[in-house]
């Protein structure tokens, strides 16, 4: 899967077409994407003897194939490609600006903090 925990993507198809917002959580084996404030679903709890029942919304994982990668330096939604180096990693390219993906998350990181 060439998405990551912490990339910025946009939704390209279902019914959450054209929202965008920050990957959660990858699911490798069943290939699904968790996207903070997308796809919002309403589990209904049963009141137990401790808590009241209540309604809980959360954000349900779906294909990762329905979501695009948006590259921080170009701001453009991309498709992914890799480099390798002679010296050190594999690594994750943007393929319209040919600049490197995790060298820009790790940036937008630090900016937060």
């Amino acid at each position: 899967m060439k998405i990551k925990a912490k990339d910025k993507v946009l939704v390209v198809a279902g019914k959450n077409k054209g929202k965008t917002g920050v990957v959660m959580r990858t699911f490798k084996k069943t290939d699904r994407v968790t996207v903070e404030k997308v796809n919002i679903r309403t589990k209904h709890v049963k009141k137990s003897a401790t808590q009241a029942g209540q309604r809980v919304k959360y954000e349900a994982p779906f294909d990762a194939s329905k979501v695009m990668l948006i590259c921080s330096s170009c701001n453009k939604t991309t498709r992914v490609g890799y480099s390798i180096p002679k010296t050190g990693k594999k690594f994750r390219v943007c393929l319209k600006c040919n600049e490197s993906v995790e060298q820009a998350i790790a940036k937008a990181d630090k900016k937060k903090k």
